[in-house]
């Protein structure tokens, strides 16, 4: 059961094909519960993980969108993830900003930032 004081946040991201989007995520990133979907939007889900789309025809919007997805759970995402050949070439990288971090754009262009407070710095 929820915790019905809890506050969530749920990214809203164009996508320029819903079908591309949907076949992607569910795929590659294992978002395989399609909470909603019509024409224009599109809500996917994996425990821990919900992504929300609406359809645009402006492929620049996702070309200058991402989204942070930080938590416990990120080291077993990037395990399973990288076995799909989806990451960016930096690889699980600590960042200057104190965090350790790995990426994947999506095939519109959206960027989706994994992140962690690195080992030993917990706190």
């Amino acid at each position: 059961m929820s915790d019905p004081a809890q506050i969530e946040v749920l990214p809203v991201l164009p996508s320029v094909d819903l079908a591309e989007t949907k076949a992607f995520y569910t795929e590659k990133l294992g978002l395989s519960e399609v909470v909603h979907e019509d024409d224009t939007y599109l809500i996917l889900r994996r425990p821990g993980l919900e992504l929300h789309f609406w359809l645009t025809d402006d492929k620049t919007l996702c070309e200058r969108t991402s989204v942070y997805i930080r938590g416990g759970g990120i080291d077993a995402l990037y395990a399973e993830y990288e076995k799909r050949d989806i990451l960016h070439p930096m690889g699980f990288t600590e960042r200057e900003w104190g965090m350790k971090e790995f990426y994947v754009s999506d095939p519109h262009g959206n960027l989706l930032r994994f992140g962690r407070i690195p080992d030993g710095q917990e706190g």
